[in-house]
């Protein structure tokens, strides 16, 4: 028996990067709103007193940008106009530009529709090259890994009791972090717990500790994984100064947080702030559809589908199935059979996983994938693939 342990990592949505990307998805979902074609590349900064949004913009939409950075702000929790990062007293610097018409003009015109062809789903182009991952594995209903599954939990659950007053002293910003035991290839036990919060003067250790305890851990792992594991709180100490008045945040800087935990591969391109037409964000959703389908037929415990694009081009530079030897069909048959059933042309993913409409500022925090409501973990192709494999 081979026994080891995996650790994984979330934050909450007041950590600094995720209050960056905040601000770069509510820009995104502020475009498609009004131009569902619009192209967006928003990046944001966040530090004492200062928001700097930059990037470029390609679009027909109209708003104010002041306005909706600090109504982002708000939502996550720092309000305070007397602290050193609020949505009220922030100087808040507009430097997003026009997108570039080399890259708009390779994009909106794919090289396959300007050699001839006359498939719609051909004239997009792949608005950057690069590689993408998807992943699934059945460790938890969600087919996540439990590690960063568990953690994510536990993040969603520390903002939760902060937002309805349970702890009212705890901060927007914190973190979260969890060892689990595995035993041939399988999880068996939650080994180690960390949670680190932002908290208000005079609070003490042992009474976060009690109380996170109580209505954190309980409450988001459950009778079944609470079996004597290691919990630290606040190992460093106090906690009392977070979120972008501590530390400066950037987007796209939590991309393993965002994903699988670190449990797959990640081709590092972030997400945040980038519109559908960015294979960075769309195929990786596209991608981890393809995994979490195949794993939902039964045809694989675990799989990872690796797509790579050229900048402008529609067709995948490469399409790559792996399941890690724990397939059910041959590897051979089950790669086809994602390749015939998944179109992984961007228009095609768009108009698949419905990604034109302002559905972002919702995977800004708590992690892309292992959620309800977004359209790519969807296991609608399951049964398909299920049947034509035979």
């Amino acid at each position: 028996m081979h026994t080891w342990f995996f650790t994984s990592e979330s934050v909450t949505e007041g950590h600094p990067d995720k209050v960056a990307d905040r601000i770069s998805d509510t820009m995104l979902d502020e475009v498609l709103r009004q131009d569902p074609a619009g192209h967006v590349a928003c990046e944001t900064l966040v530090t004492r007193h200062r928001v700097i949004v930059a990037g470029e913009i390609g679009s027909t939409a109209e708003f104010d940008v002041d306005l909706a950075v600090r109504g982002a702000i708000a939502a996550v929790g720092y309000d305070d106009p007397a602290a050193m990062f609020s949505s009220e007293a922030c100087q808040i610097e507009n430097l997003i530009g026009l997108q570039s018409p080399d890259i708009a003009g390779g994009v909106d015109v794919s090289l396959e529709w300007r050699q001839g062809s006359t498939d719609p789903l051909d004239r997009l182009g792949a608005g950057d090259q690069g590689m993408m991952f998807g992943y699934a594995v059945a460790e938890t209903p969600e087919l996540m890994p439990a590690p960063i599954q568990y953690a994510h939990r536990l993040a969603q659950q520390l903002a939760a009791v902060r937002q309805n007053g349970t702890l009212d002293y705890l901060g927007p910003d914190g973190k979260t972090q969890v060892t689990v035991e595995y035993e041939d290839r399988k999880p068996v036990a939650v080994h180690r717990v960390l949670i680190s919060t932002q908290h208000k003067p005079g609070i003490s250790q042992e009474r976060m500790k009690q109380e996170l305890m109580e209505v954190v851990v309980r409450p988001a792992l459950g009778p079944s994984l609470m079996t004597g594991f290691e919990l630290l709180v606040n190992p460093s100490g106090k906690f009392e100064v977070g979120g972008p008045e501590a530390d400066t945040g950037l987007t796209g800087r939590k991309i393993i947080v965002d994903t699988y935990g670190g449990t797959a591969r990640h081709g590092g391109g972030s997400f945040s702030g980038k519109d559908p037409t960015k294979v960075d964000r769309s195929a990786a959703y596209a991608a981890r559809h393809a995994a979490k389908n195949v794993v939902a037929a039964g045809l694989a415990e675990e799989c990872e589908v690796q797509l790579s694009y050229a900048i402008g081009r529609a067709r995948p530079f490469s399409v790559r199935v792996e399941t890690f030897g724990t397939e059910r069909i041959d590897p051979v048959i089950l790669e086809k059979l994602v390749i015939e059933r998944f179109d992984f042309r961007p228009e095609a993913i768009i108009e698949r996983l419905g990604l034109r409409r302002p559905i972002y500022t919702a995977t800004s925090a708590y992690g892309h994938f292992g959620r309800e409501g977004f359209p790519w973990e969807k296991t609608d192709l399951a049964a398909d693939l299920a049947r034509e494999a035979g």
